[in-house]
């Protein structure tokens, strides 16, 4: 049985993650092969890096590591030189590839990453290989783009973002609690038409989106003015506003049951409609709690911001990505530091065995002069 060293290198985090669950992957059924999987966590920066340059880091790893097969595991996404997402670029020759996760879509992202790597590890190992061309796996280009978009959508876990937005909820949920017993709100609630209600959700949602933006600067900006470039930042700001647009409705959804709650425990309907001199029933403390969440979420959400760098990371690819290039500038400039320090090392070594040499030698020379005294 033939063992092959499989390296999997990925991204901080999610993609991490996903390639640690992989360390159990084994050949198909009936081969005569075995693979021993190892993990690195690395970041890809495609920033700064096309597919071919971050395709020869992963041979660097093979070499230094001493393996046989590699593959990259990057939660960002891939283009091809005419501009169309890539799902795989491989390098048969040298056994290596590197698979962008959003181009699978995100849904069921254990599952679909398992069965990818799998094919490419089980083709890298085929000894025919070697003989293959480099071979690029393209998606569609309308479909790949909404797929790509989705797969980092969800690659950004919009849920995980609610948890760092305590701060605009605390201050939503006591904007809330205060509008819902107030008398004002009780008639503008009563006033207002089922289409007002929904323009007055989507406002409000846009605002708190709008604002957050803002706040934790997560809108990005070409590098330079090529297409690629524009592009990179136009799915990147796409993907951060749905993830956002996501999480704002997620906090918004809670804060419409949080005060309805609120509302159906403090209220009575009668009184209302006395006070109000019309009839109002169970369905206007619904209609009022929906309003109040709209009006809280405005109230809470503008000067608020995020309550941790982690919820920033969660929001947008480009805080992630600058990450990524700041962490291998610091690796790059630690290995120039340890590869100067060898030398200086090295140069004092050498300093020392010469010190070394003329005390020896001085002592040969006192014991002869000694000896023919």
């Amino acid at each position: 049985m033939k063992r092959f060293r499989v390296g999997l290198v990925a991204d901080p985090a999610a993609p991490t993650e996903i390639a640690k669950g992989l360390t159990d992957l084994q050949p198909p059924k009936g081969s005569d092969e075995a693979w021993d999987i190892t993990v690195v966590s690395e970041p890809f920066t495609t920033g700064s890096e096309d597919v071919e340059t971050a395709v020869d880091r992963l041979r660097d790893h093979a070499r230094q590591r001493d393996w046989d097969v590699v593959v990259g595991l990057t939660e960002l996404p891939l283009h091809d030189q005419e501009g169309r997402h890539l799902l795989v670029e491989t390098d048969p020759a040298h056994r290596t590839s590197v698979l962008s996760l959003p181009a699978l879509g995100g849904l069921r992202m254990h599952r679909r990453a398992r069965r990818a790597v799998r094919s490419l590890v089980d083709a890298l190992t085929d000894p025919d290989s070697d003989e293959q061309e480099e071979d690029q796996v393209s998606l569609p280009r309308k479909r790949g783009h909404w797929r790509v978009l989705q797969g980092m959508v969800l690659a950004n876990r919009p849920w995980r973002l609610v948890p760092g937005l305590k701060s605009a909820m605390v201050a939503a949920l006591a904007t809330g609690a205060v509008a819902t017993i107030n008398s004002t709100v009780w008639l503008l609630a009563g006033s207002l038409s089922w289409w007002r209600l929904v323009v007055a959700t989507f406002v409000s949602i846009a605002l708190a989106v709008g604002w957050f933006v803002v706040d934790g600067k997560l809108w990005d900006k070409p590098d330079d003015d090529s297409p690629q470039a524009r592009e990179r930042s136009r799915l990147y700001n796409a993907s951060t506003i749905v993830t956002l647009t996501a999480g704002v409705l997620i906090c918004y959804l809670a804060l419409y049951v949080v005060n309805l709650a609120w509302a159906l425990f403090v209220l009575d309907p009668q009184v209302l409609g006395g006070y109000l001199r019309t009839s109002y029933g169970y369905g206007d403390v619904f209609v009022l709690a929906w309003f109040v969440a709209s009006a809280a979420t405005v109230g809470g959400g503008l000067g608020s911001g995020f309550d941790s760098d982690e919820a920033v990371r969660t929001a947008a690819y480009s805080k992630r990505e600058e990450e990524r290039r700041e962490r291998l500038a610091r690796e790059r400039d630690d290995g120039r530091g340890r590869a100067r320090g060898r030398g200086r090392g090295r140069g004092r070594g050498r300093g020392r065995d010469r010190d070394r040499d003329r005390d020896r030698d001085r002592d040969r020379d006192q014991e002869r002069e000694y000896s023919e005294r």
